[in-house]
């Protein structure tokens, strides 16, 4: 009689999951942080957590504009003669860009919810291009204005002089208005590039769009802080 073969101590394999849905729920276990429970719960913490950053947002540049406000009705004839200086055409084709960026991003947000990550990358990088040329404008007024004696540091000049107090706290608001705004922007070209990066290397799903998402409405806040700032600005009593 042939003796049994005594079993075998090590481990039987763990067979490898191939079907969808496994690798589905694998990938959505990856991209879960360890202290949410569900995928779900993780996108409404960080969709609270964004609109709450934005309410800060809101308390800032409301309150800069509103300082702003009060200037301009104080110095209105300065206000209105340093707005002029400012080129309007090249403040509406900045205006433009920035509008059809929201445009591009919102594109972007749909096409991840739907899993399209080809479309993600292209809308991503169309964004990020728009951005680019939004801030490459914006630094090409500061080099004119810098270049005509019109910043507000340094040896200002201003005609007629009577106006120059004035109109040196309104570029005071400008370069610092548009200043803070082009660093928001350049925070968001940032994160769109690191989305462009997920995009490329993995790809998102209707499961897993929040980064998208999030980043689509720090965007719009942001084309919409310009909204306010391109009228104040650009269109001081200009006829």
């Amino acid at each position: 009689m042939t003796p049994t073969p005594p079993p075998d101590p090590r481990p039987s394999p763990t067979p490898v999951a191939t079907d969808e849905a496994a690798a589905a729920h694998a990938l959505g276990v990856h991209r879960l942080a360890h202290h949410f429970d569900d995928l779900a719960q993780q996108h409404r913490a960080a969709e609270l957590g964004m609109w709450a950053f934005l309410a800060t947002e809101v308390l800032f540049f409301g309150g800069a504009i509103a300082a702003y406000s009060v200037y301009r009705m104080t110095y209105f004839d300065a206000f209105a003669a340093a707005s002029n200086q400012e080129n309007w055409l090249i403040g509406a084709f900045n205006t433009a860009a920035l509008l059809t960026s929201s445009l591009t991003m919102a594109l972007a947000v749909r096409a991840a919810q739907l899993g399209n990550s080809p479309r993600v990358s292209l809308f991503l990088a169309a964004t990020i291009a728009l951005a680019l040329t939004f801030i490459g404008v914006k630094f090409y007024e500061y080099a004119h204005l810098i270049d005509h004696g019109l910043a507000p540091w340094g040896d200002f000049h201003f005609e007629p002089p009577e106006l120059a107090g004035g109109a040196r706290i309104f570029f005071s608001f400008y370069f610092a208005l548009t200043g803070i705004h082009a660093t928001h922007m350049v925070v968001g070209v940032g994160l769109m590039l690191w989305l462009l990066s997920i995009s490329l290397r993995r790809g998102f799903d209707d499961a897993f769009a929040s980064p998208v998402e999030m980043t689509g409405l720090y965007w719009h806040f942001v084309d919409i802080v310009w909204i306010f700032l391109y009228p104040l600005l650009y269109l001081v009593h200009r006829s």
